[in-house]
């Protein structure tokens, strides 16, 4: 993947980043070779996910990681410079083109340059029922979660992209946005994506990705319409097994769960 100047991306874009909860590479990779999310395959660079590992190997570890920096890495030789990192001594994937920020964690960062920060909560580490469901979406100045976001509402993209269109009304395109949207679509259950099935599986989960698919083209168009360019981040947070190894679930040290897609690339105005 292309190397980036994050140092010239922010401030003069929009950005957003987009984690599909539990999405595993596998899947996914799959999907887009089918051809069965061609709305993916359409921002895709090459129309392909890049092949990396995830920093944790569940939701509230991964996005610590994430916020502070630390997105997937890539899977082949590095060191691999980052987009943008927390300032840290002796860091070696801090590079000439990272946005290097003075805070604990990005969205800190992204506000002190200007930035108004959206968190739109999928599971339960973003639903502030408890304080560790707290903890990630206090890091926002606004935050959204309702149960219809959550994993057991099988159209719950469609809900959070309500929210989304609400949140973005009435905003000016002359302060900045990022905006983080946790996908919960693809997390255990998912089998009502499939009209029978009566356990989760790879089927199904693949089918909730068709379901996510579905509605990128809304996600798009929302993330442009305030006329900024937006720098979008896509990528699993980590993956999930089904019976791999005698494995269900994550928060395992397994190849499933640590293998996860990602991409970044740029939407402009009028694209969608």
């Amino acid at each position: 993947m292309n190397p980036v100047d994050m140092t010239a991306v922010v401030g003069s874009h929009d950005i957003a980043l987009i984690t599909l909860d539990t999405l595993r590479y596998d899947v996914a990779a799959n999907e887009a070779a089918a051809g069965r999310t061609p709305h993916l395959a359409g921002v895709l660079p090459g129309g392909a996910w890049e092949r990396r590992h995830s920093p944790a190997s569940f939701t509230y570890a991964a996005h610590h990681a994430f916020f502070a920096g630390f997105l997937p890495t890539p899977t082949g030789a590095g060191p691999h410079p980052r987009l943008f990192a927390a300032r840290f001594p002796g860091s070696e994937t801090t590079a000439d083109g990272t946005w290097v920020f003075d805070t604990p964690d990005v969205v800190g960062g992204l506000a002190a340059a200007g930035y108004h920060t959206v968190c739109l909560g999928g599971v339960g580490f973003f639903n502030r029922r408890s304080a560790l469901g707290s903890v990630l979406p206090g890091l926002f100045a606004e935050d959204h979660w309702r149960p219809e976001f959550g994993v057991t509402e099988p159209d719950s993209l469609r809900h959070q992209l309500d929210q989304l269109q609400d949140s973005l009304t009435g905003m000016t395109p002359d302060r900045p946005l990022f905006t983080f949207l946790n996908v919960s679509a693809l997390h255990q259950p998912n089998r009502h994506y499939l009209d029978g099935c009566a356990e989760d599986g790879l089927d199904s989960h693949a089918a909730a990705l068709r379901y996510v698919d579905g509605h990128l083209p809304r996600l798009f168009e929302l993330l442009t319409s305030r006329g900024r360019p937006c720098f979008v981040i896509m990528c699993a947070d980590h993956g999930t097994a089904y019976g791999e190894d005698g494995h269900h679930g994550h928060r395992i040290g397994h190849d499933v769960v640590w293998t996860v897609p990602y991409a970044h690339f740029t939407l402009r105005p009028g694209e969608w």
